[in-house]
């Protein structure tokens, strides 16, 4: 199958060049581009493409509520945005995880690792392996002095499911937390659906900021 993607960037350079290098992949086609937040929101909502390379800052509308607008939208089938940074301590990173986004990427990444982050996000994991990904979302959580907000469907939540549910928080994927618990890799890819079925979430994205914000697990 092929995935369909839309590059929101307000640098013709970026969409262009973005746009050739995923366009030459054999599973993948670029449908449109957009250079501010608003036309980027429009356009995917006409196109609905299966994932979205959001830029974080753009005119109109910036990027994390572009993305908030098109996860407010209950697109089906579901579109899956992946934010675009230019710096790995980008403030804003947080936030558009907390608004729906399936991950990050550095925009100085390399050839090969964006395509396989629109590979990951296009088969509904997020892009949460890179160190620097758990340690922004912990000192981001580090920061914040609201009251920590707990889901109703976190105590139905087995002893298990919990474990596994502060490993994906530890950034793990599913064949690391295998071998930390000795599971199969389907057994845990079938605790971490149980999980966020009961905890109503879209991803593992959202799972890692719910157990953060939980305090099933601390920064640090």
């Amino acid at each position: 199958m092929t995935t369909t993607v839309f590059i929101a960037d307000d640098q013709a350079m970026v969409r262009q060049g973005f746009g050739a290098l995923l366009a030459a992949q054999p599973d993948i086609s670029v449908v449109g581009d957009a250079a501010d937040g608003r036309a980027a929101v429009a356009e995917v909502r006409r196109l609905r493409p299966d994932v979205v390379l959001m830029d974080v800052r753009m005119p109109e509308m910036n990027g994390i509520d572009a993305a908030r607008d098109i996860m407010d939208a209950h697109l089906y089938p579901p579109v899956r945005v992946l934010m675009l940074t230019t710096f790995d301590i980008d403030d804003y990173v947080y936030d558009a995880l907390r608004a729906g986004a399936s991950g990050f990427l550095l925009k100085d990444a390399p050839a090969d690792e964006l395509v396989r982050a629109v590979r990951v996000v296009a088969g509904g994991d997020a892009l949460l392996a890179p160190s620097i990904t758990r340690r922004m979302i912990s000192e981001s959580v580090r920061r914040r002095s609201a009251a920590r907000s707990v889901p109703s469907g976190l105590k139905e939540l087995t002893p298990r499911e919990r474990e596994v549910l502060e490993h994906v928080a530890r950034g793990l994927s599913n064949g690391e937390i295998a071998q930390a618990l000795f599971l199969s890799e389907q057994t845990v890819k079938t605790h971490v659906g149980k999980v966020l079925a009961k905890l109503g979430l879209r991803d593992r994205a959202q799972a890692v900021v719910v157990a953060y914000e939980s305090g099933v697990v601390t920064p640090g």
